[in-house]
């Protein structure tokens, strides 16, 4: 097996999207005014949530955690895309490509917990309610989010330490718009099986394992309101199906993609776009247009501000 001192390639090449100019020129419209809007949604969430007190509750410290981390997500990937998409030779070097793969990995893997964490919130909120001051208190949910957080940094640090003791010694040319372990590794100038089965241990596993336990609580959800009455159904109902909407953007195409080794498909692109650029972008509008408290707390918050 190959050592980082072996390493001779010094950039990558990346492919993209397509090689058809006018399909760039398009696609790059689409996905810069999807990138503006991805920020500009998120960020008003946050403010919305810091700003409106009588949403500082554990669900809406979730939120606006989750809707820093699709800034970050979406970032690691999109600015790089869209570059590509306005030159006539897409490469990256060898670290900024690391780089992109850790950071990638990262976010993406504290997106997972963060989902993990919003389902359990909910399942202590509607099954056990008089618990749920206790059991979510802020104390627990900042212990939470910094947990997620180290498993996210433990993961991706896994992921590049398996990418980086690869040697890299001859092809260069990478089938995707952005760096990711899978594309990468195939690249390796060695036998990357037992590697392959290892990034799927960590990154399949993880991602399935908490899909399973999602589906678990949101069943037990489910079962649990037939003893609520026809308001407490109503509202939970639509809460839990706007966490299901973003848990199934989300994780559907991570366990097409990392539960797999060593097979790729023509549509891994179109799957790579959607939980890259499409998912950051749908969180916002999900949970806005399904939940009035936010719409309301964001149109107190404009008011105040013509006002003022």
């Amino acid at each position: 097996m190959g050592t980082l001192n072996q390493t001779r390639v010094t950039e990558f090449v990346l492919l993209g999207l397509t090689d058809n100019w006018v399909l760039e020129i398009l696609i790059f419209i689409v996905f810069s005014d999807t990138y503006v809007l991805t920020l500009l949604g998120n960020i008003l969430i946050i403010v919305t949530i810091v700003f409106t007190p009588r949403l500082h509750t554990p669900m809406y410290f979730f939120l606006s955690n989750l809707s820093f981390i699709d800034i970050c997500h979406s970032s690691v990937t999109v600015p790089k895309m869209l570059e590509g998409l306005l030159s006539e030779r897409k490469t990256i070097s060898f670290d900024n490509c690391i780089a992109q793969l850790f950071f990638l990995h990262l976010f993406a893997c504290a997106e997972i917990f963060l989902l993990t964490i919003m389902a359990y919130d909910r399942y202590i909120a509607i099954c056990t309610p008089l618990h749920y001051p206790n059991a979510m208190n802020m104390r627990v949910c900042v212990q939470l989010v910094l947990a997620l957080w180290l498993g996210g940094t433990v993961h991706s640090l896994v992921q590049t330490f398996l990418t980086i003791r690869l040697p890299y010694c001859g092809p260069n040319v990478i089938d995707s718009y952005f760096c990711d372990v899978p594309p990468v590794i195939k690249l390796a100038c060695t036998d990357t099986y037992l590697t392959g089965m290892l990034i799927v241990s960590n990154s399949g596993t993880i991602s399935l394992t908490c899909f399973l336990a999602l589906i678990t609580s949101y069943t037990i959800i489910l079962v649990s309101l037939r003893k609520q009455s026809a308001e407490g159904r109503r509202k939970a109902l639509s809460t839990c199906s706007a966490h299901f909407m973003v848990v199934a953007l989300f994780f559907g195409p991570c366990i097409f993609i990392y539960t797999r080794p060593d097979t790729s498909f023509s549509t891994d692109k179109v799957v790579s776009v959607f939980y890259t650029v499409v998912t950051p972008l749908l969180n916002p509008l999900i949970y806005t247009l399904r939940n009035k408290e936010v719409k309301c707390a964001m149109k107190q918050l404009r008011h105040r501000q013509i006002f003022s």
